[in-house]
């Protein structure tokens, strides 16, 4: 039996990017996870190899942090970052990689093994809306942001967090955070890497190809 959350919507930051850059459209799914206990619903099976992800992760997330002590920066990593931001509607919750501080000044880095992508830069800029808020240790500062890949950087402005940015942020979390559902949209991408099952989302599209017509216009 599926179960509503005991202490309210709990959202990860990692759900929203793809939605807030348009690279994913359902927002259905992150409203379902938002309300509904983790443990009370079967994740359907991934084929992503999570050993060899965490091994490549790994290795980029040291370099990185030997780089960034090596410029004379604290680095708090992983664990040490765990925030909870708990607005009106849910809890917004993250864990970015690394943190470099020296002084008043302080950057956010995302290490990503992957394809780059615009969802990356979203989630930093997420992690530097969302950590002056929830953590004392960075109240009243100002965080620059940066996206580290195997082979180069891309930086995230402080100036990425605006007024409009946070206003998008915080209109989504309260979607996903609705009584009444988000918006579903089936389609063949949108299903494909959800881990929600057909039993608990009975519009999802199962299957490995587009559906074909044939015409003899062309």
């Amino acid at each position: 039996m599926v179960n509503l959350r005991s202490g309210g919507p709990y959202i990860w930051a990692t759900w929203l990017p793809r939605l807030l850059s348009g690279e994913s459209s359902c927002e259905w799914a992150g409203w379902f996870k938002a309300r509904h206990d983790g443990g009370s619903w079967v994740k359907r099976p991934s084929d992503f190899d999570q050993t060899q992800w965490l091994l490549n992760h790994t290795a980029l997330l040291n370099e990185q942090r030997r780089e960034w002590e090596g410029r004379g920066y604290e680095v708090f990593t992983e664990g040490q970052n765990s925030f909870n931001l708990r607005g009106k509607t849910a809890v917004l919750a993250g864990k970015p990689d690394l943190v470099a501080r020296r002084g008043d000044e302080v950057v956010v880095i995302d290490a990503k093994t992957g394809k780059p992508g615009p969802a990356h830069a979203i989630q930093v800029a997420i992690y530097q809306y969302a950590l002056p808020r929830a953590l004392k240790r960075y109240r009243g500062l100002t965080l620059a942001g940066q996206v580290a890949y195997q082979d180069h950087q891309v930086e995230v402005p402080v100036q990425t967090v605006d007024k409009a940015f946070v206003q998008n942020v915080g209109q989504l979390i309260t979607r996903l955070a609705a009584e009444i559902p988000a918006r579903q949209v089936p389609s063949l991408d949108e299903c494909r890497y959800c881990e929600i099952t057909s039993a608990d989302c009975p519009v999802r599209v199962e299957g490995s190809s587009v559906e074909e017509g044939v015409t003899e216009d062309f």
